[in-house]
């Protein structure tokens, strides 16, 4: 078994597997960007390989983009099947390598997943999670009933709310938790027992406001994964945040673990992402730190920059809190979108830098 950290190890897995697949790869698809697994998937197919992809009905950005996707596989060779339209979406995210080897992933094939966002993949040999994965990938390319064999392979919405439940309820010692929302009231119920009962919860990602437990952002990356760690010795890792919507009217897929090289893994990387001063050695940068090799003058103008330009970012989030008001909180994990803002906002700081320097320029040359 093994383990896949995104944004550090990038396609070059994915694209090893698939070039090394002799008879088949059968990959579930919800959003797809990547020219190189694309043109990877054409070149098995034009092998002889069997490639078919289980394409998601429909997305967030609408279908064009995924029939766009079917028609450039179809012609290609490759065998395309849709999933149903009776969930409110299908967003598992798995690939089959000659029904011997299962990719299970918490992130997507697209280039904001795979190299700025913390997700990560386990790839497994093990011949009852292999075949559990063939069941619901046929299932859901037939568009037929999926009933779950084995409890450490969570599919929601069938099983993942009570194993997922249970999974919490046995925690003796300590909860991390990768997760962008926790907002399931049971969950939360089950989350609020086990801290009193002297459970360690820690969660980066984001916590529904009626609940109280140490939380922050990711700030090394944009977070999509959906991790827990048990105790240290067992971690899920999936696509079903603890939030009813994925829990019960999404297609999610996540497997239980317990290998201790990928719990050990899991939980040093979690550490080191809960930590947002470390630089990866244990050692924290402080603010002091990071202004230390500046000059006095410039020291003192980062101070007062920082405490100028404060007012703007309370604005700035104020506006961004009102698109989430209208639009929905998943807008904001549209790459476009959030590249717009982060273009304005530099473009706005730029602009106003420049304009100072030019005034400077003119007022020194009358001086």
């Amino acid at each position: 078994m093994n383990l896949i950290i995104e944004p550090d190890d990038g396609a070059a897995p994915l694209l090893a597997a698939i070039k090394k697949a002799k008879k088949s790869v059968e990959i579930a698809i919800f959003r797809f960007d990547r020219g190189d697994i694309e043109a990877a998937l054409k070149a098995a197919a034009s092998k002889g390989v069997k490639v078919t992809a289980l394409i998601a009905w429909a997305n967030r950005d609408g279908e064009e983009h995924l029939r766009r996707l079917e028609t450039r596989f179809l012609e290609a060779g490759i065998i395309v099947a849709r999933s149903g339209d009776d969930l409110v979406r299908y967003h598992d995210k798995l690939t089959i390598i000659d029904r011997s080897t299962l990719y299970l992933l918490s992130f997507n094939f697209t280039h904001l997943d795979i190299e700025h966002s913390r997700g990560f993949g386990i790839v497994t040999k093990n011949a009852k999670w292999v075949q559990e994965a063939v069941k619901l990938f046929e299932a859901d390319c037939t568009r037929s009933p999926y009933t779950a064999g084995v409890d450490t392979f969570v599919v929601s919405p069938v099983n993942s709310r009570r194993v997922l439940s249970e999974f919490l309820v046995q925690a003796k010692k300590q909860l991390l938790i990768y997760d962008p929302k926790v907002s399931d009231k049971e969950m939360i119920r089950v989350l609020e027992e086990r801290q009193k009962a002297g459970v360690e919860i820690r969660i980066i990602g984001k916590v529904s406001p009626r609940a109280h437990f140490p939380s922050q952002k990711l700030s090394r990356a944009r977070l999509h994964t959906r991790t827990i760690i048990r105790d240290r010795r067992q971690a899920f890792v999936g696509s079903q945040s603890l939030r009813p919507m994925e829990l019960d009217m999404r297609r999610e897929v996540g497997l239980i673990v317990r290998e201790p090289k990928i719990v050990k893994r899991l939980i040093d990387l979690f550490e080191k992402d809960w930590d947002p001063g470390s630089d990866g050695a244990g050692s924290v940068r402080t603010k002091a730190d990071l202004l230390a090799p500046l000059s006095r003058d410039s020291q003192l103008a980062v101070q007062v920059l920082e405490k100028e330009l404060h007012p703007i970012a309370v604005q700035v989030k104020d506006v961004v809190k009102k698109v989430v008001a209208q639009a929905g909180e998943e807008v904001l994990e549209d790459r476009t979108v959030k590249n717009t803002v982060k273009r304005v906002v530099k473009k706005a700081v730029k602009q106003a830098v420049e304009e100072v320097i030019s005034e400077t320029a003119q007022e020194t040359k009358k001086s």
